[in-house]
């Protein structure tokens, strides 16, 4: 990881490594420059030269460090400061041993200046430099005098390279750590925004949801309603008609207004039932083919058309809501022969089959042309009580069988409609078949 900048200079804001960087070096220079003149002084040596490396020491800082702080953020420039530096410390040392009190300086302008690795270099040659200066009374004129002043020099070199290797890998670690905790602030931003974004989407759920559920639910109430209240005061009204019509004959009137009594009872109890989304009352305490029968029988004695009922196949548990359809099946294709087919035989046949079960009502009524109702069409009106065809025929109520298709394909099935003019129609309903084992 070679970062352009210095690992440390983040802390040049720090009060105390500016002072140490831009005033500290200044009264040091200045005070050990008093010393060389001194001492040359009073050796009845010239200080000319030493004076001037000094001043040129002090320039040399003011200009490329002091007087212009945006270079302190350019590595090259700075390279070139601290390693002019060295050397012109370098020169004093060789002169005046004591300027190895200046290396401090050079050090902190190493440490905090010079990106990796020209800082470990320029730290090395600090360390020389004070090594230098601190070997200076061994003699180097044989071997053991070189052998000494090289291991003062490792002495110092070895333990600041070492202090500035841990240094970059602090620095390393730092950067890591840093990165670390930027990715995790990134991946929470992130995280808060999913979290606000799945919110928004579960409110919308919740919101399509509940107007789904309103949907169903009306949906559901107005086939019930249609199944029961409608088709049960249409049986209320013939047979008020009716009584009507016999007010002289006793006996027929008494039939025709307990006929239309007995239908409010049922259609009542029903509509309660369908309320609370209970299953048919018919549906309570008997099969479906018990049920079909038990309706078609009633149905019957109530329009005095004969209804022949039939069951094929191996009878076996369907699910509720597979016989409740099957029931309001056969309950709204009775209602409209009763209303406009104008017959006198109705057949009803629940067929077990392997994979499914079908039922299917026919009459021997007049007919009627069903305009692509057998094919899966939505009839044309919008309810049983809207305008008709005068030749409409047994199957052709709107709401009705738009009812029938909506429960039948709710629960993945087919409805059917076929009929001709004179010839009668047949209604049938296909529903998958529940698989073996399974209750009702």
């Amino acid at each position: 990881m070679s970062d352009p900048t210095p690992h440390t200079r983040q802390g040049l804001g720090n009060r105390r490594w500016l002072l140490m960087t831009t005033v500290v070096p200044y009264p040091l220079l200045a005070v050990l420059t008093g010393v060389t003149v001194a001492m040359r002084r009073s050796n009845g040596d010239s200080f000319t030269v030493d004076l001037t490396l000094c001043a040129l020491t002090a320039a040399w800082m003011l200009w490329m460090f002091t007087l212009h702080p945006a270079w302190r953020e350019r590595p090259r420039v700075m390279g070139s400061f601290v390693g002019v530096l060295i050397v012109l410390v370098a020169i004093l040392v060789l002169r005046n041993p004591w300027f190895s009190l200046f290396t401090p300086a050079c050090y902190f302008y190493s440490f905090r200046l010079l990106p990796w690795p020209w800082e470990l270099a320029a730290i090395a040659g600090v360390a020389i430099v004070a090594g230098t200066a601190q070997a200076s009374p061994i003699p180097k004129t044989n071997i053991y005098g070189v052998l000494g002043y090289l291991a003062v020099l490792a002495v110092n070199v070895l333990p600041m390279c070492g202090l500035a290797w841990l240094g970059r890998k602090s620095d390393e670690h730092d950067e890591l750590r840093e990165q670390a905790l930027a990715e995790v602030r990134e991946a929470n931003r992130r995280l808060e925004a999913s979290m606000a974004e799945n919110a928004g989407l579960q409110q919308q759920l919740l919101t399509q949801a509940r107007e789904a559920g309103v949907s169903d639910e009306r949906q559901r109430m107005a086939r019930e309603i249609h199944d029961t209240l409608a088709q049960g005061l249409t049986g209320i009204i013939t047979q008020l008609q009716a009584a009507e019509q016999f007010a002289d004959d006793q006996a027929q009137w008494r039939r025709h207004v307990q006929a239309a009594t007995r239908l409010a009872r049922e259609s009542l109890s029903e509509a309660r039932r369908s309320v609370h989304a209970l299953r048919p009352e018919a549906l309570e305490a008997a099969r479906l083919s018990e049920a079909l029968a038990d309706v078609a029988g009633r149905w019957s004695a109530l329009h005095g058309i004969e209804v022949q009922v039939v069951t094929t196949g191996k009878a076996r548990p369907m699910p509720p809501e597979a016989d409740v359809a099957l029931l309001r099946t056969a309950q709204e294709a009775l209602a409209n022969v009763a209303k406009h087919a104008r017959a006198t035989k109705v057949g009803l046949t629940l067929s077990y089959m392997e994979n499914e079960v079908a039922l299917d009502v026919r009459d021997n009524g007049r007919g009627f042309e069903p305009d692509g109702l057998g094919d899966g069409a939505r009839p044309p009106g919008a309810g049983d009580e809207g305008p008709r065809r005068p030749d409409a025929g047994a199957q052709s109520g709107g709401f009705g069988l738009v009812a029938m298709r909506q429960r039948i394909e709710s629960l993945s099935g087919t409805l059917q409609v076929e009929s001709e003019r004179g010839v009668g129609t047949a209604v049938s309903a296909c529903l998958p078949a529940a698989p073996a084992g399974t209750g009702a």
